[in-house]
């Protein structure tokens, strides 16, 4: 068994709720099928890092059907809840400590363009330090490494604002750990983020992204 894990914390698209930001120019339907296209890349991007398990931590816990329909095999999915996303990052962490890993990575669902080797690099990162940070380029992150769970870290955040990476920075730094960065990337909240996304495929290699390529070749979005 190996000793790393990356947790994707996703949920279940639901038409009317899930990247509203997108709409318009899309349709509630659209920013909903989308959202599913761009998560089910980033559980196939996570399960290409060698050496390192794949989980799903998932909300609602209901959805647990829905997303062993769509997530490859032995990928272990958490059913967490929590009142922010801070909650739940804590009982994801949490549960897979438990379990026995020793490197856990926290990544969101939306930003399957993200490098590989950023990843790797992640890992890497976390033989030295306590805590690695992607920064995204909305003032949030991406992604969180930590060893060891530290509550502090996700505690007097504003979640879903431009100061989350900020603040998390400074926790790290008053609970005395040490932080490593991989580069700044983005995940697709807006338009905008998804014509870059569009002008990214261009230059990523095509067997990557397939989920997202396809649905893209379907739908007639604007932008496209």
């Amino acid at each position: 068994m190996t000793d790393s894990v990356i947790v994707v914390m996703a949920k279940q698209p639901v038409v009317g709720k899930t990247k509203t930001r997108l709409c318009p120019p899309f349709s509630p339907e659209q920013a909903a099928n989308l959202f599913e296209a761009l998560m089910r890349d980033t559980i196939h991007l996570t399960s290409q890092v060698p050496n390192t398990q794949t989980a799903v931590a998932i909300s609602p816990p209901e959805s647990e059907a829905y997303f062993l329909g769509i997530t490859p095999p032995n990928t272990l999915l958490l059913t967490v809840e929590g009142s922010d996303i801070g909650e739940c990052l804590t009982k994801s962490f949490e549960i897979l400590f438990q379990r026995g890993f020793k490197k856990i990575i926290a990544f969101n669902a939306d930003g399957p363009t993200l490098p590989l080797d950023y990843l790797v690099k992640t890992l890497d990162y976390l033989d030295k330090n306590d805590v690695v940070l992607g920064p995204g380029d909305d003032g949030g992150y991406y992604l969180i490494g930590l060893k060891k769970l530290n509550r502090r870290l996700f505690q007097n955040i504003n979640w879903s604002t431009n100061l989350v990476f900020e603040q998390t920075k400074s926790n790290v730094k008053q609970a005395g750990l040490s932080l490593a960065e991989t580069p700044h990337w983005y995940d697709v909240d807006t338009f905008s983020d998804f014509k870059r996304l569009v002008g990214d495929l261009k230059n990523i290699p095509e067997t990557r992204l397939p989920f997202t390529r396809q649905y893209l070749s379907q739908a007639n979005l604007p932008g496209l």
